[in-house]
């Protein structure tokens, strides 16, 4: 056994020589003999019923080996969807996508089609060449107006564009308001986000006629997950598939998703039998990458005359998309995080995730936890300036204490298990912070800059 510390001690990281040397291969560097190219055609219509695709110009078009919609794909996945990669009981509906569009887009973007080529010149022209008949259908984009009684549906199978409601309650609510000398209200709409990597989502695949098994390599955060969704698309065994993990340019949590495109490319490698490889433009990141949130929230806040939480409870309504990849993964978080490290006696969260017509939502740098954190830090900030008491007071005030560790907060996590802090000092922490800032010494700052027709300001957040 090595007496070697690793706690607290410095590693030296094995990653960035070859990265700062420009020696870092990503999917983009890949190069297979006899290697071909695929280019997506995408809807342009955030709804539609799909009536018929001409590709005839298209398979005339130079250097073009192939062109396929969604009755050209093997049977496997003109039967299989693209797996919800988190699934959980609670979730009402499930909507996930096919590898290419059959009888129905439901955002703008969705892939309708894909073009193999000699080049992905080629292969982006013929696209242009690709003739689809569309069935405008009404769509619906803020996720409040999808819940709306007589809203139009997302999908035409479906009964309603409510996926999931997720009820997080504990404590007496009602009790705490009654008891409250003070109740806050506010309303807050966080707006979808987006994953902008400096090598959008890439994948290379092949095909070994002799074992009868895919090598797919793929620009991913999780090559175990991207496997296991292969491997059920296709219905093969696990040997049957290797998905391969070069450098990564940038994942932020969307690359951990199956996408259409990985088992659409991965198909043509077998019908060519040679390699093709997909690399993401960024016009095709903006439209087809998953993003994160869009959430509308109504929180109340009830305290006690010295600024103490006695109960909060509210509404978050949650933009999923149009389907569901991973889940109800942020949504979930975003509700069961708000407390933060706040004694929080009583909480009720009333979830709903909504359909929309637009790209699908999914995890995303903290999954759900900056958008709760922002919400509880400015109802302490609306109790701060009505009571007129210093912001970093009110955190003081309802900060955990290192003495009521480990601490139950009484709501479950997504993950079927209860949320318990095992340990920290919150308000020593805190106190270093504002050490660290100079806290005391802000407002001669910047009553100072003012005179110099500077402006600044401070922000407390206890994430």
């Amino acid at each position: 056994m090595s007496d070697r510390k690793w706690f607290g001690a410095a590693v030296r990281r094995k990653e960035d020589p070859p990265l700062l040397k420009g020696e870092g291969r990503f999917v983009g560097d890949i190069e297979l003999p006899g290697m071909l190219h695929a280019a997506f055609v995408r809807s342009p219509l955030a709804h539609a019923r799909l009536r018929a695709v001409d590709a005839a110009a298209a398979r005339r078009a130079p250097g073009v080996h192939a062109v396929l919609a969604f009755a050209d794909l093997p049977e496997a996945l003109r039967r299989n969807r693209l797996p919800n990669m988190m699934p959980n009981p609670i979730i009402a509906q499930s909507p996930t996508q096919f590898a290419l569009a059959g009888e129905e887009v439901a955002f703008v973007g969705e892939p309708v089609a894909v073009v193999v080529a000699e080049s992905r010149y080629l292969a982006e022209d013929a696209a242009q060449l690709v003739e689809v008949e569309y069935e405008k259908l009404p769509a619906v984009a803020d996720c409040r107006a999808a819940i709306a009684e007589g809203a139009p549906l997302v999908h035409l199978d479906t009964a309603s564009n409510i996926a999931a409601r997720i009820p997080i309650v504990h404590g007496d609510v009602e009790a705490g308001f009654a008891a409250a000398a003070h109740v806050f209200q506010e309303r807050f709409h966080l707006h979808r986000g987006g994953p902008f990597f400096i090598e959008c989502r890439g994948v290379v695949a092949a095909y070994e006629p002799a074992s009868g098994a895919y090598t797919v390599h793929v620009s991913s955060q999780g090559s175990h997950r991207i496997k296991d969704g292969l491997v059920d698309l296709f219905e093969l065994g696990e040997h049957d598939v290797r998905v391969v993990t070069p450098d990564v340019g940038g994942g932020f949590g969307p690359k951990s998703a199956m996408y259409p495109e990985y088992p659409t490319v991965a198909a043509c490698a077998k019908l060519l039998g040679r390699p093709v490889k997909w690399l993401e433009d960024r016009h095709e990141n903006f439209l087809s990458t998953n993003m994160e949130r869009d959430q509308h929230w109504t929180v109340e806040l009830a305290v006690d005359r010295d600024g103490k939480i006695l109960a909060i409870r509210g509404e978050l309504v949650h933009d999923q998309g149009a389907y569901m990849p991973s889940g109800v993964v942020i949504p979930w978080i975003a509700a069961t995080t708000v407390p933060g490290p706040y004694v929080v006696p009583a909480f009720k969260m009333d979830v709903v995730v909504a359909l929309t017509n637009k790209v699908a939502s999914s995890p995303v740098r903290g999954a759900g936890r900056p958008q709760a954190i922002f919400v509880m830090e400015r109802l302490l900030d609306r109790v701060a300036g009505a009571l007129s008491l210093d912001p970093a007071e009110v955190r003081r005030r309802n900060l955990v204490q290192p003495e009521m560790m480990p601490y139950k907060v009484g709501i479950t996590f997504r993950d079927g298990r209860p949320v318990v802090y095992d340990s920290g000092d919150y308000p020593e922490c805190q106190r270093r912070a504002l050490a660290a800032a100079d806290y005391e010494g802000f407002r001669k700052r910047q009553a100072a800059a003012r005179r110099e027709g500077r402006h600044l300001g401070i922000g407390i957040a206890n994430a």
